[in-house]
């Protein structure tokens, strides 16, 4: 699906309004053939506007919208696997038929599409309910098919919208391994989720959307680095000193802290000045700061609820 340097998604000065409320605004970004791409954001950011209207679902206000070079076109449909935030199956039929029906739609045979769809139910141990009808199904499971849906054809871009909210732990790692392995097989993957541990566990490069502008663009680590790359974990004793050049990312309880150190900081002249101080440290554990207390920092603790 994708040219030779070219990104498989490329956004340039994308601008949404609606009526007089502008909801995107000059939005700019790409995702390159092969990486695993999150794009964060809390409710309200503008994160499924702008998936609507690259897929020509929404006619944007302004702006270039390209997937493979040109603005999205439904015979490009079969190379893209899209699970979108309103799931959507035919819930009073079975499960195995649904797929097998998706399967067709898709370019593949039927026999092969039911070959597919058998082996997935057992992967993703739903084996005993191929013929059960998918309103008998718990919403899990429900999206368990969904998913399966989503990338039976093996599509070169998919683009998931929270694909694994609502899941238990067992189940999320599940269905992180499935799609893992898309990303292994050659896809490209663009995620939307709150789900920050995930980011860290597969995307290569994200995006921080804020009220329709992008917070911040960039590999997980430049991300990281841009809030404050490094953070320190202190447990000590005493009355902390005043440390003008550090930031506190994190509640100071019981003892305990966490600071987030700029750039070039000597961690050990940080030490060496909390023990002249007079205080007692017991730990003193440096970091990569992790995404979750980034996106509070940009959203707010009542983000990560939504």
């Amino acid at each position: 699906m994708t040219g030779l340097g070219q990104p498989v998604v490329h956004i340039e000065d994308f601008r949404m309004d609606f009526g007089d409320q502008a909801v995107i605004k000059g939005l700019s970004f790409d995702v390159e053939a092969g990486e695993t791409f999150g794009f964060l954001g809390s409710n309200g950011s503008g994160k499924t506007t702008t998936i609507r209207a690259l897929l020509g679902i929404y006619l944007p206000t302004a702006g270039v919208l390209h997937v493979d070079g040109r603005p999205f076109k439904p015979s490009q449909s079969g190379e893209l696997g899209y699970l979108p935030e309103e799931r959507g199956l035919y819930k009073k039929e079975p499960v195995l038929r649904t797929m097998v029906y998706f399967g067709r739609l898709k370019g593949m045979s039927a026999a092969a599409a039911k070959r597919w769809s058998l082996a997935y139910l057992e992967r993703v141990g739903l084996q005993d309910k191929a013929n059960v009808r998918l309103d008998k199904l718990s919403g899990g499971q429900q999206q368990k098919v969904q998913l399966g849906v989503t990338i039976m054809n093996q599509p070169r871009l998919l683009i998931l919208d929270e694909p694994t909210k609502g899941f238990d732990p067992v189940n999320r790692r599940l269905l992180l391994d499935l799609i893992d392995e898309q990303k292994q097989a050659g896809a490209t993957v663009v995620m939307v989720t709150h789900q920050m541990e995930e980011v860290e566990r597969l995307c290569d490069r994200v995006i921080l959307l804020k009220d329709g502008v992008a917070r911040a663009y960039g590999s997980v680590a430049e991300v990281q680095e841009e809030f404050g790359g490094t953070t320190v974990k202190v447990t000590y004793q005493g009355q902390l000193p005043d440390l003008p050049d550090c930031r506190q990312v994190a509640a100071d309880e019981a003892g305990h802290v966490e600071l987030s150190v700029p750039k070039g900081l000597d961690l050990s002249d940080l030490l060496g000045r909390l023990v002249s101080s007079g205080v007692a440290v017991t730990a003193f554990t440096p970091s990569r700061r992790s995404l979750d207390s980034i996106f509070v920092e940009v959203y707010g603790s009542a983000a990560q609820e939504d």
